[in-house]
């Protein structure tokens, strides 16, 4: 597996003898790139796994690449949790109500926002605890924790591996804390399934850099629907097109419609974080 490079393999998901890799597509859109690049730009969200074990190996490198990702002051501040436990998977599962989370395919990490460890260290050295409740302190954190899991997706992809990120683990905030066990100052932030994919979705439109990006000021939409007129488009196209779904939604109508909808979205996560010590001035 080590060999497999995404320049070897053809602009589709392809069944090799032993992994589910996916390739890039023939539209890439940077000047300039290599194998970490077209890994990146292939990136889709995989919610269909095989029962194909991650090696114990690759789940070792992974965790190393997360270990080693950029982190504010030398903080350090978040924890990984590898769900193994059967039990504690389906009680996820439940938190989240994603059938994906509910099976028992691919490796199921969840990244925590860790700020506990530090404040045992201050705690032993007589030292205040005031500052782990700032939010800046929160913020800091929740920043690391993400940078962790970005790096662990990447490597993963790199590796030929599908990966599906987790925000419904806060559906539920208080009983994913106490499923974890997890302390006064901490958060579960997001969960991350890696495996082998059993399916092979296409590329998600996204944004145009015209929209997303500024030169030295906020790139301001004057007029959003028309400015993304030719965007709509492209993503009522992408969902009329794909095969595992029948909608037929524009950007502009989807976050007009549907933000703020989701469980997770309307969960008492600033309530949950005060209880954990978080985020309280």
């Amino acid at each position: 597996m080590p060999g497999i490079t995404l320049g070897d393999l053809a602009p589709l998901w392809e069944e090799s003898d032993t992994i589910a890799v996916m390739t890039t597509d023939t539209s890439d859109p940077t000047p300039v790139s290599n194998e970490t690049i077209r890994t990146q730009l292939a990136h889709r969200t995989i919610r269909a796994f095989t029962d194909e074990p991650v090696s114990e190996d690759i789940i070792t490198t992974l965790l190393e690449v997360a270990r080693h990702s950029a982190t504010t002051a030398f903080q350090q501040q978040f924890t990984i949790i590898r769900i193994t436990d059967p039990d504690l998977r389906a009680e996820i599962g439940a938190v989240s109500t994603q059938p994906h989370v509910k099976s028992t395919a691919g490796e199921l990490f969840i990244f925590v926002l860790d700020l506990h460890r530090n404040a045992q260290i201050r705690e032993q050295a007589g030292a205040d605890l005031a500052p782990l409740s700032r939010m800046n302190a929160y913020v800091h954190a929740h920043d690391d924790t993400l940078i962790a899991a970005q790096n662990m997706v990447v490597a993963a992809e790199s590796l030929g591996l599908g990966t599906v990120y987790l925000g419904s683990i806060n559906a539920d905030p208080r009983r994913m804390i106490r499923a974890l066990g997890l302390p006064k100052y901490t958060y579960p932030i997001v969960g991350l399934i890696v495996g082998h994919a059993a399916q092979t979705p296409q590329c998600k439109p996204r944004l145009p850099l015209s929209v997303t990006t500024g030169v030295n000021a906020y790139p301001e939409l004057v007029d959003p629907a028309a400015q993304l007129e030719d965007y709509d488009r492209e993503v009522q196209e992408y969902y009329g097109t794909r095969d595992t779904n029948t909608r037929v939604d524009s950007f502009t109508h989807i976050i007009a419609n549907n933000l703020g909808k989701g469980v997770a979205e309307q969960s008492p996560m600033l309530e949950v974080m005060h209880e954990q010590g978080l985020a309280l001035q």
